[in-house]
């Protein structure tokens, strides 16, 4: 499968715990047969994360060691850049040959640049929040993770 991985997943991985652990138990996202992609928008909320946080030495390690398994793709093409006002347009219910059945939404700039890149390669968007939710089949393929099914009762 070919993934492009939202930030969530990126932290969630990053914290090698036994929720990931389950987690990549059951989809084996790091096996050899998935092509797993970051935006580079999700590399600069990384850093943020880290800077934020304090995050020190060892586990910046471990984050740019999972981070350097992963292919980054770049913004800086007209597909991208188009497909992000599609999608603005749309979750606002402002695109006219595309109506939609729910009122408008007001995405984060970031989401709507990592779904635009998503959209434009046709990989499949994994993610942990509902934020993507409007936008599945329309524009994205869209697997959405609940980390409450990896916790042990």
């Amino acid at each position: 499968m070919n993934y492009l991985l939202d930030t969530n997943i990126i932290i969630l991985y990053s914290r090698d715990s036994d929720i990931s652990k389950r987690i990549e138990n059951e989809y084996r996202l790091f096996d050899e047969a998935n092509t797993l992609a970051v935006s580079v928008v999700t590399l600069g909320e990384i850093d943020a994360f880290i800077k934020k946080l304090g995050i020190g030495d060892k586990k910046r390690q471990k984050i740019d060691h999972l981070l350097n398994q992963l292919a980054k793709v770049k913004l800086n093409s007209k597909p991208i850049i188009e497909r992000y006002g599609t999608i603005d347009a749309y979750s606002q219910g402002k695109l006219k040959d595309k109506p939609t059945n729910f009122t408008a939404r007001n995405m984060g700039k970031n989401d709507m640049w990592i779904a635009a890149t998503a959209s434009v390669y046709d990989l499949t968007l994994l993610t942990t929040d509902k934020d993507f939710d409007h936008l599945k089949d329309e524009f994205v393929q869209l697997e959405f993770i609940n980390v409450e099914d990896f916790k042990i009762s």
